[in-house]
Formats: C-alpha cells, structure tokens, sequence
C-alpha cells in the first residue's frame, strides 16, 4: 500500500462526510461550519507543525504533520478541488528548479 493510496481513500471518505448529519463526524461538523472554519482549522494545524519542527521533536512534527495533511484535505474536499489536480501538479513541477517554476507562475 503506498502512501497516495491512503490519501486518495481519505479523499474519498471526506467526499462521503460533505453532505453527513454534522453531528455524525468531525469532518461533517468541520464543514457545517463552513469553509472559514476549515481554512483556520488548516492555518492552525500548520502553526503547530512549524512549532512541532521548530522544536526538534520529530513524534510531534510526524503527528502535526499529519494533522495539517488531514486538513488540507478537508480544505481540497470543501473547495472542491481534487487531490489528483494537485499531485497532477506536482508531477508537472518535478525535475524543475524551485526558482525556475516560481518564475513561470502568473
């Protein structure tokens, strides 16, 4: 099992959870809030990874990392933007120098 297979599974759960009873799941009570919600809720989850780094503890960094991946998903799901749109562009963005692509960006 790789580890796109578990984020693709997720994805779909997370879709599943868009239209749920928002007292049936976390996800489903995080979207009833509406997509300011889960925008902050991702904000947060990345200040605690950076902290978590900042503060060399590798289980913490592991644990809010994913936590911010999880969450990011849940942003993607309410945007309505596909998980595969974004490894799409990554796949497009691989081999090329980091200064080189933020210069092509518009």
């Amino acid at each position: 099992m790789s580890g796109t297979d578990i984020l693709l599974r997720l994805e779909q759960t997370l879709h599943a959870r868009k239209n749920a009873a928002p007292a049936s799941s976390y996800v489903a009570s995080l979207y009833a809030k509406g997509l300011d919600a889960v925008l902050k809720k991702v904000g947060e989850e990345a200040t605690e990874a950076i902290l978590a780094a900042k503060g060399g503890d590798a289980a913490a960094l592991t644990r809010e990392t994913a936590d911010l991946l999880f969450h990011t998903l849940v942003m993607l799901a309410a945007a309505g933007v596909p998980l595969s749109d974004v490894l799409d562009e990554l796949a497009r963005r691989e081999g090329t120098s980091g200064h080189d692509e933020k210069r092509t960006r518009s």
